[in-house]
Parts: structure tokens; sequence; C-alpha cells
């Protein structure tokens, strides 16, 4: 072999050693960014944020004992037992009876369902010990019963055919306990189901960022790590984590989605998720909490941890002067429904505006 040709199979070796190494370091920084190995349980750091915890209303009991991280040490106001129908939002109509009806007899007269049509239906009993309004309860007498459809949540307004629907259960349940309803108005009733809800339509906001991926792509597995470390944890469905309130019973402060079909694959950690979403129900969460300030110091954190750019829905960057003008109107809309007695975050407006 001629001193040449030599030369030519030693270059072309090193062309071939280059295109395999830049093959393979391609591949490698496309592959989505993996989950970072966790210290062993003898060594790391007690953890508190999400250790053993999920999403609010998926296990009994589920609460943040920690000292101070409790609704009193933020000023959040405690969990009242209120009974669900409220005049506010409700159209209520009394049943006055002949005498005691036992809690068995009230469940066992109940409707099928606890609907009129889109809206929720419910019926409460005057316990005879207690004296406060509840769901009937087995073993417990009641003096009176009160019978309730909401005037209006996200669907709409309450229209004529779901309050005809709203009588003939409550008449049913009347006539199987021996009970006289009296309902009010219909039209009365639906016209102010329809101001409620004009209110509403005006008065709800949901807000939600994306965070894009700038550079590598990332894996479920790295996503999870990453929000966990801002307290996020696992929701009820694949693809969902939620930021937990500061007290038991509460919705989520935060919401957290991505692909769901990346959650479920087989091999998770070879999907490659782009882009994430952060979501804020604003009605749904107390104003104490302080839910968009803590919704742009996540988006923030979690952008510098992952390389990743804020944006609108459209892939718009978000500007710091647009989330001060947005933290602007938020704190009108809160002022607008603490005036009308449906306060962010209460039982109230949780209810409206689901």
């Amino acid at each position: 072999m001629s001193t040449l040709q030599i030369s030519l199979a030693i270059a072309g070796g090193a062309v071939l050693a280059a295109v395999v190494a830049y093959n393979t370091w391609t591949s490698r920084k496309n592959e989505p960014r993996k989950p970072e190995p966790e210290p062993e349980a003898s060594e790391a750091a007690p953890d508190t944020s999400s250790t053993g915890r999920v999403e609010p209303g998926l296990e009994d009991g589920f609460a943040d004992t920690q000292p101070g991280h409790g609704a009193a040490s933020l000023g959040l106001p405690a969990l009242e037992r209120k009974p669900g129908l409220d005049s506010l939002i409700d159209v209520i109509a009394p049943l006055t009876l002949e005498g005691l009806v036992s809690g068995d007899a009230a469940l066992a007269a109940l409707p099928h369902t606890r609907r009129a049509g889109s809206k929720p239906f419910a019926i409460e009993g005057l316990n005879e010990a207690s004296q406060h309004w509840e769901t009937p309860v087995p073993g417990q007498r009641y003096t009176a019963f009160q019978a309730g459809v909401q005037l209006a949540n996200r669907t709409g307004a309450l229209n004529e055919i779901e309050f005809s629907e709203f009588v003939m259960k409550t008449q049913a349940f009347a006539d199987a306990v021996n009970a006289a309803p009296e309902f009010p108005d219909m039209l009365h009733e639906v016209a102010r189901g329809r101001e409620l809800d004009q209110f509403a339509s005006d008065h709800d906001a949901q807000l939600s960022f994306s965070l894009r991926a700038r550079h590598a792509a990332w894996s479920p597995g790295y996503v999870q790590q990453n929000a966990a470390r801002q307290g996020f944890v696992p929701g009820a469905i694949p693809g969902r984590m939620v930021l937990p309130a500061s007290a038991a019973g509460l919705p989520p402060l935060l919401g957290l989605s991505y692909d769901a079909q990346a959650a479920m694959a087989e091999d998770p950690e070879q999907s490659a998720l782009r882009e994430i979403a952060l979501h804020l129900d604003v009605p749904q969460v107390l104003r104490a909490e302080h839910p968009f300030t803590r919704l742009r110091e996540v988006a923030q954190a979690l952008a510098e941890s992952m390389d990743g750019a804020v944006t609108d829905q459209n892939g718009n960057l978000i500007p710091e002067q647009a989330m001060d003008t947005i933290g602007t109107d938020l704190e009108q809309l809160y002022d607008a429904l603490d005036s009308r007695d449906l306060a962010a975050g209460s039982p109230q407006a949780r209810r409206l505006f689901s």
C-alpha cells in the first residue's frame, strides 16, 4: 500500500470517528433532560415539601402540620362549618314538617341525583340536637328541612327548566317525609340568577402561563423533580401537579400541567416535553394566600432551574411590566368580589365559580 493510500485511510478513519462523535454528541444534546439522582435517604436532608403528599381531596386528613405553615400563621381565616345552602347564591325552599323525621328516612327520600340540570341541588335538615342545618345523617332527627338549587355557575344562569326540575325533586322529597314546601316565585329567581351570572362572568379570572424550553427538552421526571422543589405534589390525573393551599380542605393554590400522554408513556423518561403550563383559578383561592405573587415566583424559579422562558399561550414573552399590570388588575377584581360578599376562596365563591 502506498504512502498516499495509507494517508487517505488514516484521514478517512479520522473523519468517520469525528462523524460518529458528532452524532453521539448531537443525540445526547437533543435527549430530554432527566431528573438528577437524589441523595441516599440516610444522607438526604428531611424533605418537608412533597414527601408522601398528594393533591388535596385524594386522601382523608390531608394537611400541612408543620409549625408556621397553617392558616393562622398566614392570617388566613379559619375554615367555618357553614350550611351548604346560602341565599346569596341559592334558591331556597323551606319545608315545614308535621313532626320529627329521622335522618335515615330523609336519606331514603333523597333524589338519586344531586343536580337540577347543570346546577347543584341539595336538601338540608335542621338537626334537633345541634340546631344546625346539615345534610341528613343517619341516627339524627330533624325538625325542618330546606331544599336549594344554585342560581348560577360557570355553565350559566339557572333557567326555567332547571327551576321546574328543582320544584319536582323538592316536591317528591316533601311528599316522602310529610312536609309542606314553600317555593319562591320562579321568574324572580331566574332573573336573580341571570344577574348573578352576569356579575360572575364580568369578574371571573383564570390565569395560565406557559414555560417553554429554550434549548434541550425535558422529561416528565425532570419536570416533576423541579416542580417538587417548589412545593408541588402529584395531582389526581397524569400530567398534573398542584401546589397545596396552607390549610386543609381548600383548593390548591396553583396547578401545573403537561402532556398527559407523555406522563402515561411506557417509558416516560424518553418523552420529550418542550412546554408546561402553570394555572391560577383566581376566585377559588383565598386572597390572603397571595396566589399571583406565588405564581410569579414559581414561574421565575422554574424558568431559571429548567432553562425555560415564561410566555403567554401564544408563545410571547411576558415582561415584568405586564406582570405588574396583571397584579394591579387582580387587586381590583378582589375588591369587587369582596364588595359582593363573594370573596375569592370563600365557600360561596368556590361554588359560584365552578
